[in-house]
């Protein structure tokens, strides 16, 4: 039976911690790289709702892509996260690790997943990581740039990124009208890169968490933008995870069975 560190070399494999940012928190959170893993569920956040779902199957293991620990803690409080979910590992040894900036950058990770999904064919990195210096894979970084598989209307691409994400709403910005062919997209929070988009030259910037005036900036130079949330972008990293990981585990022989947390929702509620 192959242990935590051994699944956690295969995230290696497919997205390399190295690439994390320096504010970032992938890998282990909680737990003994020595336990053993013969269950594993999958989920977008650390939450006690995912833990206890983990428990009620079995798991030995809960990999996420946003960390349960993103600064450092002065103290552990057993009745609140992060303590509350380090309490459940200890108890019911059950190793928590997430990949999270290092899965968004990797080469066939959740960008490009994400552009797959919504027929863009991706062209280059939308901010190239420093490693490409260093690294013959030119695709490491954050975000993507690339063309939709046909022009559309702006309306037209909500309506597929609505589809395609099964999410019941998105943000537009620009006339519902325009036409739009070429592409920036961003998963999770990406209104810190608005610059970069009207920089880049391409027609409209798939993101989410926009701001009023990162949305005003588009809007005065005649671009386009769909804030699709940041809920919205990055669930998917559940599924492309399992995909992912099943096809090595299978390849390895590893008798490992992989569950998927299908009650998370977005936080946010519209009313």
């Amino acid at each position: 039976m192959p242990t935590v560190k051994q699944v956690i070399d295969i995230i290696n494999q497919i997205a390399p911690f190295s690439l994390a940012e320096s504010w970032d928190n992938s890998g282990l959170q909680a737990g003994d790289p020595g336990w053993p893993v013969s269950k594993i569920l999958i989920a977008l956040d650390v939450t006690d709702k995912a833990l206890a779902e983990a428990e009620t199957l079995g798991c030995d293991m809960l990999i996420t892509h946003h960390p349960l620990i993103m600064s450092p803690e002065k103290k552990i409080d057993f009745s609140k996260m992060p303590g509350a979910a380090i309490l459940i590992s200890a108890g019911s040894r059950i190793a928590v690790v997430s990949a999270h900036t290092n899965l968004d950058k990797a080469r066939d990770g959740l960008n490009d997943y994400l552009a797959q999904k919504l027929g863009i064919v991706c062209t280059n990195v939308f901010i190239a990581d420093a490693m490409q210096n260093e690294s013959v894979d030119q695709m490491l970084g954050i975000g993507r740039i690339g063309r939709l598989d046909g022009a559309m209307t702006l309306e037209q691409l909500a309506c597929r990124i609505k589809e395609k994400l099964g999410v019941p709403r998105v943000r537009i910005i620009g006339n519902p009208g325009n036409m739009v062919s070429t592409t920036a997209l961003c998963s999770g929070s990406g209104g810190s890169l608005t610059t970069q988009f009207l920089a880049s030259g391409m027609d409209v910037y798939i993101t989410g968490d926009l701001k009023y005036h990162e949305a005003r900036d588009i809007e005065g130079h005649a671009k386009s933008a769909v804030d699709v949330g940041h809920f919205g972008s990055e669930s998917i990293a559940v599924e492309l995870l399992k995909k992912r990981l099943g096809r090595i585990f299978e390849a390895e022989k590893y008798e490992i069975v992989i569950h998927t947390y299908d009650q998370e929702q977005d936080p946010f509620l519209t009313i």
